[in-house]
């Protein structure tokens, strides 16, 4: 991080996204303590529909300024609400299967 500049918080991170996506449902975590190096993940219907590359651009530039110099690395999820709840929801098909001694 370039001298003089402070580390970003995660949830100036979080404002910022909810700045220019507002309907998101965000959580931001800190990956390693030093204050660059960030996972996010940005659930909104505003994704519906678009590709994985839009959805990043999308959260990329609401953290713009951000990016160039306080943010090193930045993990980032991004899903419809509804893609959130099928990944929530427990695997379907599998079985559990007991074996018996005799």
């Amino acid at each position: 991080m370039p001298a003089g500049v402070e580390p970003i918080t995660a949830e100036e991170i979080r404002s910022l996204i909810l700045g220019t996506i507002p309907d998101a449902q965000v959580q931001v975590r800190d990956m390693t303590g030093g204050g660059d190096h960030y996972e996010a993940v940005v659930v909104s219907a505003a994704f519906t529909g678009k590709s994985k590359v839009n959805r990043h651009r999308a959260v990329y530039g609401a953290l713009q300024d951000a990016m160039v110099q306080r943010i090193h690395a930045l993990a980032l999820t991004t899903l419809t609400p509804e893609e959130m709840q099928q990944e929530q929801q427990p695997a379907s098909g599998l079985v559990n299967i007991q074996t018996q001694r005799r």
